[in-house]
């Protein structure tokens, strides 16, 4: 089976690096193709790359707490660019302050995300979820 290629980094102007290192092994190491962007990533270096490598899907990063701003219109970006269906996900301190999880996944939901992770989320679930979205193991 074709390795599922994926798109990572850190969206805006975080330059929050270390858990994106984490990341990119923990999706090495379980098989994927990655394309790993580093940090201070914009939206629209995001979907060049997944469209440049044709990925699978995005995986977007953001610990300094204004991921909300940086990843607004993200899925209107993607359907401009010829890529309306490729999963979208996006992890860390995603907002600013404490606030209720289901309420933060359900604003990333509305805005066009497929799934939306907590801060210390364990890489595995990722790959598990992946595996389940992408259908790996069917």
């Amino acid at each position: 089976m074709k390795k599922k290629t994926i798109v990572i980094g850190v969206i805006g102007n975080d330059v929050h690096a270390v858990g994106n290192k984490i990341m990119y092994r923990a999706f090495t190491d379980a098989g994927f193709n990655v394309i790993n962007l580093g940090v201070t990533v914009t939206q629209e270096e995001f979907i060049s790359a997944a469209i440049e490598s044709n990925a699978d899907a995005i995986l977007v990063s953001s610990l300094y707490g204004q991921g909300e701003l940086d990843c607004r219109g993200m899925r209107e970006k993607c359907e401009e660019a010829g890529i309306p269906n490729i999963l979208l996900y996006v992890g860390g301190n995603i907002v600013i302050g404490k606030q209720d999880f289901e309420k933060v996944e359900q604003r990333y939901h509305d805005m066009g995300f497929d799934r939306a992770f907590p801060p210390g989320t364990d890489p595995q679930v990722d790959i598990d979820c992946l595996h389940k979205d992408l259908k790996m193991d069917e």
